[in-house]
Parts: structure tokens; sequence; C-alpha cells
């Protein structure tokens, strides 16, 4: 059995989470570039893209979720050399992905009419419903760009989304500017130009990603399978079953956060845009800690392959302290510059001062946050799901949210209050999936 130093497990974990964080950053850049341009044109508009998108985000994370199903198998697969078995992942997992996320957009597609019964903000709502009747349909090109990703992590190869997302928002950004305001011959589309800039650059990153794995001269070597291996119940059993708790766990928690957004529109739309701008700023730290766990997920499950105790164990304590290193800096950051960082989205004094105080909060839960998606990360390369489901279940439905309307409603402290109560489940969420994790290891 391999044997490594403290130092080895340092620099595999890093080398591997780099171009991890770089492609998660990406896909919240996304989402941040709407958000500038959008609050350069208004703050109802700003609204109208955070809300539509919270929405989306609900069932799109849950699709996301199923694709991580495959990372800790087709590892295990590619340890062990078998070729056969790594074709026949990539192609049940891009059935059940594909099959999850078109049942995903019908799903979306009747939400619709919905938004009117939400309570929240008429001219909000108004603007809302184009947005997202145009921003659902990229749903499917981004299961299939995330069932290439996990596909090529579990071949430790974690540089190909990398680029393939820096592609992506580089379009995106380009695209922005070219429909929003009419450049270059486009025509201006004002705020709906942002999702039709999104929609174009998750198509191409899709379909980037897919002639990747079938071209690139490291990923290619299933090609001569891929015709040869069938849809299987011995490969869909395992996929669905990591899959629908990795998408649980995924969904228990945005859902929370986005059930919290319409709890603060209930107070207005200044308090949907601070909302959204602080939840922005703490998605993009979050990013780093959901590298340094798809990282674990990859380290962890080459060990647990390898039938390794030892350096399993190490490999997942290493990475848990690098993303409380890493998620303390942020909790540093957030305190200084907590004024500063929401001018970036909006000059609404209301709306800074709001983000401001958020920004606060956020700082206080980074490391929890950090620890709770890390040890998420070790338990599934374990193949540890069934626990992690549970426990994110009760932590951000049982805890957070009545406690969100306790202290949001009850308390009357609006959305400041709704973040109090999301940080106290971040806080039982991560201790539990931590003392998971050590009890696992000294049974």
């Amino acid at each position: 059995m391999r044997a490594l130093t403290h130092k080895q497990h340092i620099s595999e974990t890093v080398a591997l989470a780099l171009p991890l964080i770089a492609t998660q950053i990406g896909h919240v850049i996304t989402g941040m570039v709407d958000n500038y341009f959008l609050g350069r044109i208004g703050k109802t508009e700003q609204a109208a893209g955070i809300s539509a998108n919270a929405i989306f985000v609900l069932l799109l994370v849950f699709c996301i979720g199923m694709s991580y199903s495959a990372t800790p198998l087709v590892s295990a697969a590619h340890v062990n050399g078998k070729l056969k078995d790594k074709a026949a992942l990539f192609k049940n997992s891009l059935f059940l992905n594909l099959l999850v996320a078109t049942i995903a957009f019908l799903i979306l597609f009747f939400l619709t009419p919905l938004m009117d019964k939400m309570d929240q903000p008429k001219d909000v709502v108004e603007l809302s419903k184009p947005f997202f009747d145009v921003l659902i349909f990229s749903i499917i090109p981004v299961s299939l760009f995330f069932t290439c990703k996990q596909y090529t992590e579990g071949l430790s190869n974690t540089k190909a989304a990398m680029y393939i997302s820096v592609i992506g928002n580089l379009i995106n950004i380009v695209l922005n500017y070219c429909f929003i305001y009419g450049k270059w011959g486009f025509p201006e589309m004002g705020y709906m130009g942002a999702a039709w800039a999104t929609f174009i650059a998750r198509n191409l990153m899709g379909i980037l990603f897919l002639i990747y794995v079938f071209y690139n001269k490291n990923t290619k070597d299933i090609k001569q399978y891929f015709n040869k291996v069938k849809l299987s119940f011995e490969f869909l059993k395992p996929l669905w079953k990591i899959g629908i708790n990795s998408g649980l766990q995924f969904t228990f928690e945005v859902a929370a956060f986005v059930i919290a957004l319409f709890m603060a529109g209930k107070f207005g739309k200044e308090q949907i845009d601070a909302h959204g701008i602080a939840i922005t700023l703490a998605s993009l730290t979050y990013m780093f800690a959901s590298g340094i766990s798809s990282a674990s997920t990859i380290r962890v499950g080459n060990f647990s392959a390898e039938k390794n105790k030892k350096e399993l164990e190490r490999a997942g304590y290493t990475s848990i302290i690098l993303v409380l290193i890493a998620m303390g800096f942020f909790a540093i950051l957030f305190t200084l510059f907590n004024h500063l960082l929401p001018q970036i989205f909006s000059n609404d004094e209301m709306i800074l001062d709001l983000s401001a105080k958020l920004l606060i909060i956020a700082a206080f839960f980074q490391m929890f946050d950090g620890l709770q998606v890390t040890c998420i990360g070790i338990l599934r390369g374990m193949e540890d799901v069934n626990y992690p489901t549970w426990v994110t279940l009760i932590g951000y439905w049982i805890i957070a949210l009545p406690l969100a309307y306790l202290l949001g409603f009850v308390c009357k402290l609006e959305v400041v209050g709704i973040w109090y109560a999301l940080s106290a489940s971040l806080i039982f969420v991560g201790a539990l999936l931590f003392f998971r994790f050590r009890k696992l290891m000294k049974g």
C-alpha cells in the first residue's frame, strides 16, 4: 500500500483542488456577471434576475448532485484498470443525468404561473417570468457539462472542466454586454439579454465538454467500448443510489436559501437584492470549499478503492485543515470589507447597508460552511451517503426554516434574522458530519 507524507497529502490535494476551484468559481461568476449587469440597469431588474435564478437553481442543483455519483465509481474503475467499466459508467450516467434533467425541465416549465402566488413584489414577478422561461432551457446542457466533469474528475483530470468553464464565462461576459446594450450589431434586449447570454454560454460549454471526452487523447480510450456497453442495472443502481443522496443533500441546503430569499422578499425588493448580493459573495468563497471537497472525494475514493484506510484518513483530515484555513481567510476578508464588496453590484444605500450586515453574518459561518461541504465530499468518496442526507434534511429544513420564520417575522429581525437561522443550520450540519467522519475512522 502507498504511504504518503503530510507534505505529499497537502501537495496532491492542492494540485487537484485548484483547477476544481477555478471551475466552481466559473459557475458562480456566470451568476455574478448577470447580477452585475442587471444591477446597472435597475434594482427591479436585478431582483427579477435573482428571483428567477433562485427558483431555477432549486432543481438545477439536484441535477448537479446526481452527476456527482460518477466520480467515486469512475475513480475505483480507473484505479483498478477497468476500461470497459469506465465506458459503461459514463454511458449510464449520461443517460441517467439527462433523463433527470429532462424531468426537472418539465417541472420548471409548469412553475411559471406559480410565481404569482409567492407574495413577492409584483413588478419583480412580472420581470422574472420571461427571464425564468429562457433560463430553464439551459438545465440540460448544464447537466451534460457536469456529467462530463464528474467523469473526468474520476480520472483525476480536473483541468478540462476548468478550461471549458473559462471559455464559457468569457463568452457569457461578451454576450451579456452585446445583448443587453445592443453592441456590435446585436439587438438591444435589455435585462433579457443576460438570460440569453447565459443560455448560449451553457450550451456551448456542454457541447465542448462532450467533444473533449470523446476526442481528447487522455479520455478518448472509452470510445472503443462506448457503443459496445449497454444501459445496465448493474451500473444504474449505484449511480442512482449515490446520486439521489447527493442531489438531495444539495437540494436541502439550496432550498433553504431559496426559501430564505422569498421570505426576505416579503420585506421588499431591497431585501431581495441585499440577500442576493450577500449570497453571491458567499457562494464565491463557498466554491473554494467545494473545490477542496471535490478533491477529497477523488483522493478518498482512490484510497478507498485501494483499501488503504490509513491514507484515506490522512487525506480526509488534510482536506478539512485546508478548507478551515481558506474559509478562515475569507471570514476575515468579509469582516474587513463588508461595506466595500457590495458596491460591485449596487449603488443603492439601503441595499448596500443591508448587504454589509449580511456579510458580517456570512463571515461568522464561513468555516462551518466549508467544514460541512468538505465532510460531505469525504463521505461521498467513502460511498457513505445516507447519513449526510438525513443530517442536511434536519439541519436545513427542521432547524433553519422554522428558526428563520421565528427570527425574521416573529422577532422582526427580517432578512438579518433569516441569516442568523441559516448560520445555525450550517454549524449543526458541519459538526455532525465531522463527527461522522471521525466515527468511521475509529470503527
